[in-house]
């Protein structure tokens, strides 16, 4: 399913336009992304939680010269948490 997907989907549930179920979605994952930004998590009951994740720094090996080691840095990532109702459903 695409972003235009949902937009359509979510407009015909809803009953709205496909112009204000697009700006609802963009309303969403802008505040999502605000949020993720700060370090802070996004918790949708039932759904799941969105956080930032901290990767630790560590040694890779370059993949064009095997015997090159390379140091990649540590770095926030985002990562999702699917809550019980998704779980359950997708079961």
């Amino acid at each position: 399913m695409t972003k235009q997907d949902l937009i359509a989907t979510v407009a015909s549930a809803a009953g709205v336009t496909k112009k204000t179920a697009g700006d609802a979605l963009d309303a969403i994952l802008d505040s999502v992304t605000a949020e993720l930004k700060k370090g802070k998590s996004v918790t949708i009951t039932g759904f799941g939680t969105f956080r930032v994740s901290k990767r630790a720094a560590r040694t890779g090996v370059n993949p064009r010269n095997p015997s090159q080691k390379i140091q990649i840095p540590a770095m926030s990532i985002p990562a999702f948490k699917a809550g019980k109702s998704l779980k359950d459903a997708v079961r």
